[in-house]
């Protein structure tokens, strides 16, 4: 048994570790206000932080991050002498795949009314199919949350997964300062 965990945890890594440098693969999406991004496209010069879930146990992992994420990288209302404020482009991406595609309108109506409104442009919602980026990303746990950060060119240089944690919040921003 213990073998086939060191197993498990190598073939883990190795595939994280092996998304790290690469360009990260184009995504589009529409934010809750309508405005269409592509990433990496649409946000190269800027480091950037994303979220993925496409399926509803990921997507309520994948809120746990949307206040800590958003206070840390976005949020300038409350200066700080002591906390440093970060140029950070911010996306959730809600993925619907197959056949949950015809429920992303609906989606985006239930976020209208249960997301805090400062939050409309960092969720992006992604409509389309699912493989490339099970491929890609390695995403293939559904229900688990991926986190990736990009660096200015769009390239990947750290990859997380699951609930927010302050470890993982802290590697995070560790490699963006």
């Amino acid at each position: 048994m213990k073998i086939r965990v060191l197993l498990l945890s190598i073939l883990l890594t190795n595939t994280v570790l092996g998304q790290t440098g690469k360009l990260f693969p184009d995504i589009k999406g529409e934010t809750l206000e309508g405005k269409v991004i592509s990433v990496p496209e649409d946000t190269k010069g800027k480091y950037t932080l994303i979220g993925m879930a496409y399926s509803q146990k990921s997507e309520d992992e994948l809120k746990t991050w949307f206040q800590p994420a958003y206070s840390a990288f976005i949020d300038k209302s409350k200066p700080s002498l002591f906390e440093e404020k970060y140029d950070v482009n911010l996306y959730f991406i809600p993925m619907f795949t197959g056949i949950n595609k015809m429920a992303t309108e609906t989606a985006k109506k239930k976020a209208l009314q249960g997301i805090d409104k400062k939050l409309y442009s960092n969720i992006l919602f992604y409509k389309g199919e699912l493989e490339k980026y099970k491929k890609e990303l390695g995403l293939n746990r559904k229900d688990t949350p991926y986190f990736f950060v990009l660096d200015k060119e769009g390239k990947i240089i750290y990859f997380t997964e699951g609930s927010y944690s302050e470890e993982k919040m802290n590697a995070i921003e560790d490699k963006i300062e």
